[in-house]
């Protein structure tokens, strides 16, 4: 298996644990990452209310270059996957002609060949579970966790079209995969904020804290989400999380990959849960 990998900003600064834990599971599930030469940010769900036509012609570049290595485009980012489809939609719906007349001066062209996908997506219906129970070195019998979402991975739902988003069990089931318990909470579907931090950082602390505390109150170990800027979001504002909603109890936040990483028998420190602020020694205690 072979993807035109888009690591996307995130994952070259702020959660760049989330990159080494990516190419260490995708290693060790024979899975290759090449990543795309040249790519650029996906304007990060904020560029196209300054330029839609600018969104989508960068967003048809990263495609077309993906393109040219004849791969399908993965992404661990729910808000790099949003971008990147919502633009091969509108492509793909009438505006490529338009487009690849921008693209033309750089000497790109976008055809609609290569698919846009997310890493649980690639580990359910590419991978397949069975496959990846067959691998599995560190069963985490036991281990509560609490699958959040994150907003773009989910919705909107005609762009985005994995699964029922007012229903989601990718995760779920991912996570009985692994042998861990999946944890039903009420704050699983609900907005991080993390893109209203700037204009309405009170609230996204508040949010922080109520997501944290429901994860909590439902007795989970820790929480897993497919998105690097929720739990960038839920793990910096841990602290702050806690004293506006008066919950004292730490709760470790893991990527995806990292959850995944652990099960298949990585240490901690092969998964960057090192880097992590909240709640890493409790994680690492929990599987020792």
């Amino acid at each position: 298996m072979r993807y035109a990998f888009f690591p996307g900003c995130v994952l070259e600064g702020a959660a760049k644990e989330n990159y080494i834990a990516t190419t260490a599971v995708a290693k060790a599930l024979g899975i290759e990452l090449v990543e795309i030469p040249g790519w650029t940010c996906c304007g990060a769900s904020h560029v196209q209310d300054v330029n839609d036509l600018a969104a989508t012609a960068i967003n048809a570049r990263n495609i077309a270059l993906a393109e040219q290595m004849g791969l399908p485009l993965l992404t661990v980012c729910n808000t790099c996957t949003l971008m990147l489809r919502k633009a091969k939609t509108k492509l793909d719906n009438g505006q490529k002609d338009q487009v690849n007349g921008i693209l033309a001066k750089a000497g790109i062209k976008y055809e609609g060949t290569s698919e846009i996908t997310h890493l649980l997506w690639v580990l359910i219906r590419d991978y397949g579970l069975n496959k990846l129970q067959g691998l599995i070195k560190r069963p985490l019998i036991g281990l509560k966790v609490a699958g959040y979402y994150g907003c773009h991975i989910l919705r909107p739902p005609a762009v985005m079209d994995f699964e029922d988003h007012a229903n989601p069990q990718s995760l779920e089931n991912l996570i009985r995969a692994i042998g861990a318990k999946p944890v039903d909470f009420a704050a699983k579907l609900k907005c991080c904020g993390f893109h209203a931090t700037y204009t309405a950082e009170p609230d996204v602390i508040r949010i922080t804290g109520e997501t944290n505390q429901s994860a909590a109150e439902a007795g989970a170990d820790c929480i897993v989400t497919p998105c690097p800027l929720c739990q960038m979001s839920l793990d910096m504002n841990q602290t702050e999380g806690q004293t506006a909603v008066g919950c004292k109890q730490e709760m470790p936040v893991l990527h995806l990959a990292q959850l995944v990483g652990l099960a298949l028998g990585l240490s901690p420190e092969e998964l960057g849960i090192n880097m992590l602020i909240a709640g890493r020694e409790l994680i690492k205690a929990r599987i020792s």
